[in-house]
């Protein structure tokens, strides 16, 4: 049976492409919100770092109603390290919608969802979006998006695919870039016209497949999911199985049934085949499960989530400053804050290791791992981390890595700087072609080789290149690459940083604290040039005599510091440092804070 009355629909993009703000204006024109309602901008991103960074993290649901039909609209995110977000999502749907920007076309990561969409057979609603951009290429994005499709062995009737040309921003949609449309009516018809109706048994034994949780400290866990036939209805019992492991099966009971309107979750009685739900107060249930009737316990099959291919080890933190801003600081805190992210992030792997203290965390990449230091960073936790490290495996006696696909768009007086760089970093050019006065150049480059390189590729390019990656299998290990090619300033005592000891420090390499600032022993206070370390003593007074004043300080100049963000300190450490994490600051230290048992180390080795 078909249920008219409904369509799920997912919109897969590659990051900044727009998807976001096109689900806002769906929702305008779709009467979700009052006409004279504030709303901000990329509704969608409920969570502080998906509006401070501009990105989606966490897929999203949400509907919105158009000639009486049901939209169920899920918001997925673009970025290759979420990219197990994307493939649970697309089981929920039977169509999708496939954003690509009117001047950069398809990138790396539209050819990802697109490939996983495909595959399971989903209809496609092509949208080139940002068509207002002056640079947008309107006649050759389209062909692009066809050679993408013919490329990834789409079927006929994948080929035949409509386009509709959009502003996301000013809401409108259009069959011709040459006429403006002026609302998203044309977008709305083509999803009621070329997304499939859900078909399926209403009248047979309830049966979902749980593509999605959520995790509330009130109810615990939420399972998400479309429901594959029948109709489930609160406080009924329910078995949950799993296809990957027929042992696991148990017994349980529906507490709540919620549907999605709006943004809003709204608690219901009932639901049936069709119908995307969250149901609460099943514990331990976990992405991949499936939720039957009693009478009828089949498991349906499902995706097994990517591996992980980067690793971390979290620890307690134990530096001089320790306990002084976090609110959680014990290895008990965590550990307990790090098993519970696994209840709703499948693509993480957390493992205990020989000591209570630290903990191994593997993820899909270093912006992964990143959100998570920062998610916990601002929950009140305090802790350290060690640079991050690719996992490698062995495959018929020899050492393979991971290897990621890069793709590069530069000014073409930049191209120079990024070919030397990519060398170093064992980069294998695959493809290049020109766009206007600009290149794009795709490189095949060990997951490694691209530790460290991001802020160094926005300082060849002053800022104006754009770089992707997405991971692309383990090939065998190239050899050694370069890990950096710097050292450290290391402060030499503990105390205050005072501008007479910062003036004499910065004559040594670039500074990342200014005047004022508690340091200790051992703590990393800036770069240095060379490929060593230099101890600096950013404490040291000026000796005052009767000929030496205070006041003639003032005519010290300081260079303001670099200010280092997560992301780039964590380029930065080395093997032996750590990162200190804590709710205020970000501190690279060493490992041996002690000057002299750090010096008879070094001379060790």
């Amino acid at each position: 049976m078909m249920r008219e009355d409904l369509r799920n629909v997912a919109i897969i993009a590659h990051v900044d492409h727009g998807k976001t703000t096109l689900v806002d204006e769906m929702l305008k024109q779709g009467g979700v919100f009052r006409e004279n309602q504030v709303v901000e901008d990329r509704v969608m991103d409920s969570n502080d770092l998906e509006r401070e960074r501009g990105i989606t993290i966490l897929a999203k649901n949400t509907s919105t109603y158009y000639k009486d039909v049901k939209i169920n609209i899920i918001d997925t995110p673009g970025h290759a390290d979420f990219g197990g977000e994307v493939e649970r999502v697309l089981k929920m749907v039977n169509g999708v919608i496939l954003l690509v920007d009117a001047s950069e076309g398809p990138m790396p990561q539209t050819r990802f969802v697109l490939q996983k969409a495909l595959e399971l057979g989903h209809r496609v609603i092509v949208v080139i979006n940002k068509i207002d951009k002056p640079d947008a290429r309107l006649k050759e994005v389209p062909d692009e998006v066809l050679e993408l499709l013919l490329d990834l062995d789409a079927s006929e009737e994948q080929l035949d695919s409509p386009v509709i040309f959009c502003s996301g921003r000013d809401g409108t949609a259009s069959y011709s870039p040459e006429f403006p449309g002026s609302d998203l009516c044309p977008l709305f018809d083509k999803i009621l016209e070329q997304i499939p109706a859900p078909e399926g048994d209403l009248e047979g034994p309830f049966q979902m497949l749980v593509s999605s949780i959520d995790y509330n400290s009130f109810v615990g866990r939420i399972a998400i999911g479309r429901i594959e036939r029948g109709q489930v209805k609160q406080n009924q019992e329910i078995v949950v199985c799993d296809y990957h492991d027929p042992e696991k099966k148990f017994k349980s009971k529906v507490v709540n049934i919620y549907q999605f309107d709006g943004l809003k979750r709204v608690p219901c009685t009932e639901a049936k085949m069709g119908d995307i739900v969250c149901i609460s107060g099943i514990e331990n249930i976990s992405i991949g499960d499936t939720l039957c009737a009693t009478d009828a316990v089949e498991a349906l099959p499902f995706v097994k989530i990517s591996e992980p291919t980067m690793e971390m080890t979290f620890s307690v933190n134990d530096s001089p400053f320790a306990g002084r801003e976090g609110k959680f600081v014990t290895s008990r805190h965590l550990r307990e804050r790090l098993y519970r992210e696994l209840l709703k992030d499948v693509s993480l792997r957390v493992e205990d290791t020989e000591t209570t203290e630290s903990f191994r965390v593997c993820g899909r990449g270093e912006m992964h791992l990143s959100i998570l230091i920062e998610t916990m960073r601002r929950e009140g936790y305090e802790f350290q981390v060690s640079t991050p490290k690719v996992l490698t495996k062995t495959e018929n006696g020899q050492l393979m890595e991971p290897m990621e696909e890069l793709v590069i768009d530069v000014p073409e007086e930049y191209m120079g700087s990024v070919m030397e760089k990519m060398g170093q970093r064992k980069g294998e050019l695959t493809h290049m072609t020109p766009q206007g006065s600009r290149m794009r150049i795709e490189f095949k480059i060990p997951s490694r080789g691209l530790f460290g390189y991001r802020s160094q590729f926005m300082t060849d390019t002053k800022g104006e290149g754009i770089l992707n990656t997405i991971f692309a299998g383990y090939e065998p290990h190239k050899g050694d690459i370069p890990r950096r090619n710097y050292g450290s300033l290391i402060a030499f005592e503990t105390g205050e940083s005072i501008t007479y000891g910062l003036y004499n420090a910065q004559e040594r390499g670039e500074l990342f604290i200014g005047a004022g600032v508690p340091v200790y022993e051992g703590m990393v206070v800036g770069r240095s040039p060379k490929a060593e370390d230099i101890a600096v003593n950013v404490c040291k007074k000026k000796q005052l005599t009767n000929t030496r004043a205070s006041g003639s300080d003032d005519a010290l100049r300081l260079v303001p510091p670099k200010r280092m963000s997560l992301e780039e300190s964590l380029e930065f450490i080395g093997e032996d440092e750590l990162l200190e994490i804590t709710p205020e600051n970000i501190r690279i230290r060493k490992r041996i804070l002690n000057n002299a048992l750090r010096m008879k180390a070094n001379s060790k080795k």
